[in-house]
């Protein structure tokens, strides 16, 4: 791979546009019907959709975070509804989120997904199938956006300064106040802000 800014391995639209259009002429100029030649078009197109560039500081990588948002809708209120403690709350938007840096962005949410990779999908219990194959299926999607994070990393492009240590470092405090199964259901249950932050990302 080349230096530079690193980028998911997810095909992007620029990518995968002349490469459509190019197997839907020659599909076309074979003289196939135009429903066969539909549903190629959308077998191609299908795997770019949802796809969101994020830029934090230097490092660029793209995600699906439609996807994300999508299967945990599925399950916040059944999460949430198990979180007994309103008072406090691991991500704070105007604390720890929201106010950070593009510069800081980068290492903050590295280590934000390896808190929940480490300590939150891993250890949250419930004999709720459908909620174990849809966190199952949010820790494979954040592990991969952590692999992109890494890269960057190794690329000096998602160095952590102070500030971003230390923001870290409040919400790693919020998440150890709790006893640790109180503190895993809290935080998945918060992942509808940690998903908007990464939303708002510019």
């Amino acid at each position: 791979m080349m230096l530079g800014k690193p980028v998911s391995s997810s095909l992007s639209f620029e990518f995968l546009a002349p490469l459509v259009f190019r197997f839907w002429h020659k599909m076309k100029a074979s003289g196939l019907p135009i429903c066969l030649l539909s549903a190629a078009f959308n077998l191609f197109w299908t795997p770019s959709a949802g796809l969101k560039t994020l830029h934090l500081g230097s490092c660029v990588i793209n995600t699906n975070l439609q996807e994300m948002r999508s299967g945990f809708s599925e399950i916040r209120d059944s999460v949430q509804a198990k979180d007994e403690i309103i008072d406090i709350r691991i991500l704070r938007k105007t604390e720890s989120l929201q106010d950070t840096k593009p510069a800081d962005q980068c290492c903050l949410l590295r280590h934000v997904l390896r808190l929940y990779l480490d300590k939150v999908f891993k250890n949250y219990q419930t004999p709720d199938q459908h909620i174990l194959r849809k966190t199952s299926s949010l820790a494979n999607s954040f592990l991969t956006i952590k692999k992109d994070l890494r890269l960057c990393h190794a690329h000096m492009t998602c160095l952590c300064g102070e500030e971003a240590m230390e923001k870290y470092s409040q919400i790693l405090s919020h998440f150890e106040e709790l006893t640790p199964q109180a503190a895993v259901v809290k935080a998945l249950g918060e992942l509808d802000i940690l998903l908007q932050w990464m939303e708002e990302m510019k």
